[in-house]
């Protein structure tokens, strides 16, 4: 039987559906987009238009993948981030909406200063530094630090995709160690730092405990390591007047300005998401 791509858009949305998958006709575009090599605006154009045997097959082939779990972004290496495509692969963290009220509080703080420099700590794919560098002036500087070689060489990619190189680095840096000097100053350090507590990483949905580089998740006992190193081990490296953003977890936002309000920073703000959820911690270093 003849199938155009939105009858087969539609069976496989059906499908994630019933598998309690939570974005389905996003992913659902996605596989058949990714299978047909066309851009989202191509398969909308293309919706009436027959599908060949081979986007056919090779649909059906990716939602069986996903259907067992596998995180479609590690499928396909993509995903988006702030609008932006990004290189994906399962030795980073998927980019999450949650991480964009960080990015969207940076990006804002930094509207009209000049000549910045920004530290990405655990950058991951680089998708804060990078959504950073894109939506700023040209003489705003990123850095892009993490302990992950196979996770800078994917920032990396992503820094060429999009013609950053000469505004954005990519450093091998250890947050749990004190920052070195070599990196310079900073006007603003953003981290999205590993928080998830040590017993709870077998405890999340299996896309993730699965899939995910637990390196990028495992936050120590209580979640909270990463924050107690960055707030005391970068301090030097911030600027008089600097800020110093984070990403935390459910309930940690409190534990986290508490842990600021120890080491010295000030004008402490805590940021909801759009689910009401503490998420953003912001201060300065006066």
């Amino acid at each position: 039987m003849a199938t155009t791509y939105n009858d087969l858009y539609m069976d496989i949305r059906q499908q994630l559906i019933n598998n309690g998958i939570s974005q389905p006709s996003l992913e659902a575009r996605e596989i058949v987009s990714y299978v047909a090599g066309k851009t989202r605006e191509e398969f909308f154009r293309d919706a009436r238009i027959y599908v060949s045997e081979h986007v056919y097959r090779g649909s059906y082939e990716l939602l069986e993948r996903r259907l067992k779990g596998e995180p479609l972004a590690y499928i396909i290496g993509e995903w988006e981030f702030m609008g932006i495509p990004l290189d994906i692969d399962p030795s980073v963290l998927i980019p999450r909406v949650d991480t964009e009220l960080l990015a969207e509080e940076a990006i804002k703080w930094l509207d009209g200063k000049k000549e910045c420099r920004v530290l990405d700590l655990c950058t991951g794919s680089g998708c804060l530094g990078i959504a950073i560098a894109m939506n700023t002036p040209p003489d705003c500087r990123v850095v892009l630090a993490d302990i992950s070689k196979k996770a800078l060489a994917v920032a990396r990619r992503n820094i060429r995709r999009h013609g950053l190189t000469g505004r954005v680095a990519c450093v091998l840096a250890d947050a749990t160690k004190p920052g070195s000097v070599s990196l310079g100053s900073f006007d603003l350090i953003v981290s999205n730092p590993p928080y998830i507590p040590s017993d709870d990483i077998m405890k999340l949905d299996p896309s993730v405990k699965n899939y995910e580089p637990h390196i990028a998740l495992n936050g120590g006992d209580d979640g909270l390591r990463f924050f107690r190193y960055i707030a005391s081990g970068y301090y030097p490296l911030l600027k008089r007047g600097a800020a110093l953003m984070f990403e935390c977890g459910i309930g940690q936002a409190q534990h986290v300005r508490d842990i600021l309000l120890k080491n010295g920073y000030s004008d402490i703000r805590i940021l909801k998401d759009t689910q009401g959820i503490e998420r953003v911690v912001t201060c300065i270093l006066e």
